[in-house]
């Protein structure tokens, strides 16, 4: 596969971020939060993770479709929370699905808040298919929980074939600035000023991501839990919902280490400040 940031890419379709599996999201330039939606395809079977709102769903559809995957392929839904820029579009997709074996997934936590979405499908939760789900040529897909990052429950899903490990918000960032693939210079590693940049760079993502993880993580215990059993997998590319597919390996070890030391997360925040 090319190099993805030597490409010039067409975010207006979606894009192969390893093989047989693509960003099938929504890029509004004038939205700070930019949202990832995933198609996995394998043989004749394909999988959607977090599919998106209600909003979005003509764009995510169109490129799905644009993979040449056609909808009553797609056998299973896989939803790692409950919000709406997740969830909204379930009715959508079961209506061009038109399957009445489609598998909707997710954590049991989450499937509570999820069939308030009109929910024809039935709910899967993690416990009851063993938080793994297996495409008929053997490909497997392991669930693990981090739960309170940033609701209870909360998960992220690991492609055992590729290492693409999907992250859900962990990850994630807030900004304007956006490009699918996260670049980091090799002199930021050791810099610690992100808003005054010593080699005059326009623009720093850590401000943004560290802010992101702040409003959105509960505390600092959830984080650190979250982060510590992703330090554990066997996996080769971050693709979170939202903010930027990490793929180097120097990077994904600089963002861990950098979000592992983070303060003032979520509760702990406003606890500390006395807000």
């Amino acid at each position: 596969m090319p190099n993805p940031l030597s490409l010039n890419l067409d975010y207006e379709r979606p894009v192969k971020i390893e093989e047989d599996i693509y960003w099938v999201g929504f890029y509004d330039v004038q939205s700070g939060l930019h949202c990832s939606h995933y198609l996995i395809v394998d043989g004749e079977e394909a999988v959607v993770i977090d599919g998106g709102s209600r909003p979005d769903f003509p764009t995510v559809m169109m490129k799905i479709l644009q993979t040449g995957t056609a909808p009553d392929s797609i056998t299973a839904l896989i939803y790692q929370h409950y919000d709406p820029d997740l969830c909204g579009s379930i009715p959508n997709f079961e209506d061009i699905i038109d399957n009445k074996d489609l598998k909707i997934i997710s954590d049991k936590e989450n499937n509570v808040f999820i069939r308030h979405y009109s929910v024809s499908s039935k709910l899967l939760s993690l416990n009851a298919i063993n938080y793994e789900y297996r495409f008929s040529s053997g490909r497997k897909l392991n669930f693990i929980n981090t739960p309170y990052a940033h609701s209870a429950g909360s998960f992220i899903t690991l492609d055992e074939k590729t290492g693409v490990l999907f992250t859900s918000d962990l990850f994630g960032s807030f900004a304007l600035k956006w490009d699918l693939f996260l670049k980091i210079e090799k002199e930021c590693g050791d810099c610690s000023d992100y808003h005054s940049c010593p080699k005059n760079r326009s623009y720093c993502p850590f401000p943004d991501m560290f802010n992101f993880h702040r409003k959105i993580m509960t505390s600092c215990k959830a984080l650190e839990l979250a982060l510590k059993r992703i330090g554990e997998l066997p996996f080769k590319i971050i693709a979170p919902q939202h903010g930027s597919v990490i793929t180097e390996r120097s990077e994904i070890e600089l963002v861990l280490e950098k979000l592992a030391t983070l303060e003032e997360v979520g509760i702990d925040g406003v606890v500390e400040s006395g807000r």
